[in-house]
């Protein structure tokens, strides 16, 4: 990208973030909230504002199912292909307006701008292809081999689809969501994070370009304890997933249990690395180092718990107070970046809050870090890397932090490895490190989680599955044909021939 195309990128975003305020999108029109809230969005490197949004209440919510309800029978009766052509031109879009996008989720969330490119806006571009194409090339309906009779299972659109997505990743997490509700049929309403909105909403936009029908999308932005009400609680869903923590999740899980809706969570984790004394200790550290600091350890799935062997246990501690001392720490407009603000004063407090209550409670501090400042963003929201140690019981050890923190113990026994590993009540990734491919194999499989990563950590791609179990959540996960067909129901089709 040239300094002129970036210049007009950000000239581009700086137009949409000037309405006042940022409107809904329902039904295929552009609405303020029918009470006329609204709410403001920080930017986290600066602490100042960055943009008005629409406040929707339980009326705008209403109307946004019920457009999504009048969309259905024309949508899922259009054929596959047809709705997978306005996939691929939804990704087509967000490839020409890469460096817009990019722009709105690094000023939103806080992280550089090529970071934001990279993995935020193209790599959810993908995600809409590849959905397309699985809807494409997936049967719908296969024979049963059953005695005396001609059956078959098929599967159907289930209809109108509630989203409630985070501020970590909305990007990414929007595509992982609509992609394969779209593409098996179903209409969306989604609820963005009321912190992290606006890649969202610009998305919307360029659904409407490319022509998806009104009511087939429709984005509802608002508080949580109204728009997200709201909507998780309205009777005309049929399916409702959510993404964000434990807690919340299971506030939803009831609520749609009580309208008797299916529900899909994808929730908060622990996770753990294991690391065997046969490691490359550089290459490691440097590796686990990068999985904290990216998008400032605000990610369910990275390794926040470290259990190094003894024999390597100094070597890969110190090889990772090296590398961390080295991370760039600095605000969204330097393209230098390795390690942004987290998202807000909130989430600052919140981290710092277990970082005194982990040292209170006897956790050795080996890197020390936490709420800091950075020349010339002072009133940003920044914390700099961790590295805790002690006890396993410590609340740093157990709880999800949701920052750039780890806490390393040390081991010796592969099976207590396993045992503590287990021991925690999330299940959502863990990783091995070790030469040894018949141990890492052996171990990886032995851990209670949706996904066991060797010698990687945060490994995502389209086409393997990925979710949790425990309090990390329960559904089909989603990046794989599994997803597609979470967005299914089944129903037999059965003809007696006796």
């Amino acid at each position: 990208m040239t300094i002129t195309d970036q210049d007009h990128a950000i000239a581009t975003a700086d137009v949409f973030l000037s309405q006042t305020p940022i409107p809904l999108y329902i039904n295929g029109e552009w609405k303020e909230a029918r009470n006329g809230q609204t709410f403001d969005v920080l930017r986290p490197s600066t602490g100042q504002k960055l943009a008005t949004i629409s406040s929707a209440g339980a009326e705008d919510v209403n109307e946004a199912v019920g457009a999504a309800r009048a969309a259905f029978d024309a949508w899922s009766a259009l054929g596959t292909r047809d709705r997978a052509v306005l996939l691929h031109r939804l990704a087509d879009a967000m490839e020409r307006d890469q460096d817009v996008l990019a722009s709105l989720e690094s000023r939103n969330i806080g992280k550089s701008l090529p970071e934001a490119l990279d993995f935020d806006i193209l790599f959810a571009a993908q995600g809409y292809r590849y959905f397309a194409d699985v809807a494409t090339h997936s049967g719908h309906s296969r024979p049963l081999p059953l005695a005396n009779m001609e059956a078959s299972l098929v599967h159907r659109p289930r209809g109108v689809c509630g989203f409630v997505i985070p501020w970590n990743a909305p990007s990414i997490l929007t595509v992982w969501g609509i992609a394969p509700a779209l593409a098996a049929g179903n209409t969306v309403v989604l609820k963005p994070a009321e912190l992290a909105p606006l890649s969202v909403i610009y998305l919307a936009k360029l659904a409407e370009e490319v022509g998806f029908p009104p009511g087939v999308i429709n984005i509802v932005t608002g508080l949580g304890h109204e728009a997200g009400d709201a909507l998780v609680n309205h009777p005309g869903l049929n399916y409702i997933s959510f993404t964000g923590s434990p807690q919340t999740g299971k506030l939803v899980a009831e609520a749609a249990a009580r309208n008797l809706v299916p529900s899909k969570m994808e929730l908060g984790g622990k996770g753990a690395a294991v690391i065997f004394p046969d490691v490359d200790v550089k290459d490691t550290a440097e590796k686990l180092g990068m999985a904290i600091v990216r998008n400032a350890g605000q990610t369910c799935c990275t390794a926040t718990r470290w259990f190094i062997h003894d024999d390597v246990y100094d070597d890969l501690v110190s090889a990772s107070v090296d590398f961390l001392k080295t991370i760039k720490l600095g605000p969204d407009t330097d393209h230098a970046t390795q390690l942004g603000a987290v998202i807000s004063q909130g989430q600052r407090s919140r981290i710092q809050g277990y970082l005194d209550q982990g040292l209170d409670q006897g956790a050795t501090s080996i890197l020390a870090g936490g709420s800091t400042q950075i020349a010339g963003s002072e009133g940003g929201f920044y914390v700099s890397p961790v590295l805790l140690g002690g006890s396993p019981e410590n609340v740093c050890a157990t709880e999800e932090i949701f920052g750039p923190v780890a806490y390393v113990m040390p081991f010796r026994d592969e099976d207590e490895v396993i045992k503590q590993v287990n021991s925690s009540q999330y299940g959502l990734a863990n990783s091995v490190w070790s030469e040894d491919l018949n141990r890492a194999y052996r171990v990886a499989e032995q851990m209670v989680s949706g996904n066991s990563w060797i010698n990687a950590h945060n490994v995502f791609a389209y086409g393997l599955p990925y979710g949790g179990v425990n309090l990390s959540g329960w559904g089909g996960g989603v990046n794989s044909q599994q997803t597609y067909f979470d967005y299914l129901r089944p129903m037999s089709v059965v003809r007696p021939l006796a």
